[in-house]
């Protein structure tokens, strides 16, 4: 199963998470896989989406919002838009929208940012708003302070970190066709009255003492972290990953989480709401599109699940349930 792991490095001001996407992960791919419309994703988009499906976890289980957050990447490539999406329960879900052929060494750039349009988008959209709330988001591009285009997902998002929430964060990202995981180290803010007056607390004293990258503690553990190479992050489990690269330090380790009270695939879509949706169309709509096709074909745009009704089940759409023919009371 799926899995999240959350852990403290003892009496230091670091926390780390520790994200593997089995099979939610492969969920989303067999969907996408199984629409006749759009088949499977190319590898590199795919790569892509699996690194912002384990991201967007990280960060939703890093700031316990009640809401959903919404990942985003968008340009001028033709990877038009990818999207991850993980609510506060930790379902989640993903998908991208491409338009054009992806070489099969495709970088970030070639896929998004082409002209140098492509944007990172995170929104934090409230489950309960109040009336005239509207969703936060913060945006940066997929360039480094000096315009440099970054090709890898894990410096933009960090890049965002640095700039938005002035946290020093490490992201290691990596996916396949089976497993898409993440390990994050971020920096907690140093607390205390002389931090929240900005003055450190002896002569000489830096100024400033939560500078950002100027924690040893953190710049150490960083470092190690990212010592970790793709192939061991999609291979290795937990405890040996946290065991190769933190076998020096004190971890404080909370209990994992799995199952349903951990990362799990969640769409909204379903079979009932598509008949709905039929419904809606009202009955001479559906039986003109049965004269055509033989059937009526309804994909969901995010997951990419398709849903077929034939001549049957369309029928029994628009049939009241006292018109009915009753189930024989003999069990066959």
């Amino acid at each position: 199963m799926s899995e999240l792991h959350k852990f403290l490095f003892d009496g230091l001001p670091v926390r780390g998470m520790i994200v593997r996407l089995t099979d939610a992960w492969q969920e989303i791919l067999a969907r996408r896989a199984s629409n006749t419309g759009t088949g499977a994703y190319p590898a590199p988009v795919a790569e892509l989406l699996g690194e912002m499906t384990a991201a967007a976890t990280l960060m939703q289980a890093n700031i316990k919002f009640n809401g959903a957050l919404i990942l985003q990447i968008f340009g001028d490539g033709p990877v038009k838009v990818a999207v991850a999406e993980v609510k506060p329960d930790l379902s989640l879900r993903a998908t991208a929208k491409v338009l054009g052929e992806i070489p099969a060494d495709a970088h970030l750039s070639e896929m998004v940012n082409a002209g140098g349009k492509g944007r990172c988008a995170i929104t934090l959209d409230p489950k309960d708003k109040l009336p005239g709330q509207q969703p936060y988001q913060g945006v940066v591009p997929l360039a480094d302070g000096e315009g440099r285009k970054l090709e890898r997902l894990s410096e933009v998002l960090q890049h965002y970190m640095l700039q938005s929430e002035q946290l020093d964060t490490a992201l290691v990202l990596a996916a396949d066709d089976q497993v898409a995981a993440g390990l994050l180290i971020q920096r907690l803010p140093v607390k205390g009255e002389a931090n929240l007056e900005g003055t450190g607390r002896g002569t000489g004293d830096p100024i400033h003492v939560d500078q950002i990258g100027h924690n040893e503690d953190y710049n150490r553990i960083a470092i190690l972290a990212s010592s970790l190479t793709r192939e061991e992050l999609l291979t290795l489990d937990v405890e040996t990953i946290l065991r190769r690269l933190f076998w020096e330090e004190k971890l404080l380790r909370f209990e994992p989480q799995a199952g349903m009270l951990g990362p799990h695939f969640a769409c909204t879509c379903g079979r009932e709401r598509v008949a709905q949706m039929i419904r809606g169309l009202g009955q001479e709509e559906a039986e003109s599109i049965l004269v055509e096709r033989g059937d009526i074909e309804v994909g969901c745009d995010f997951c990419g699940k398709q849903y077929r009704f034939d001549a049957v089940d369309t029928a029994q759409l628009f049939t009241s349930p006292g018109d009915q023919q009753p189930a024989s009371p003999v069990m066959q």
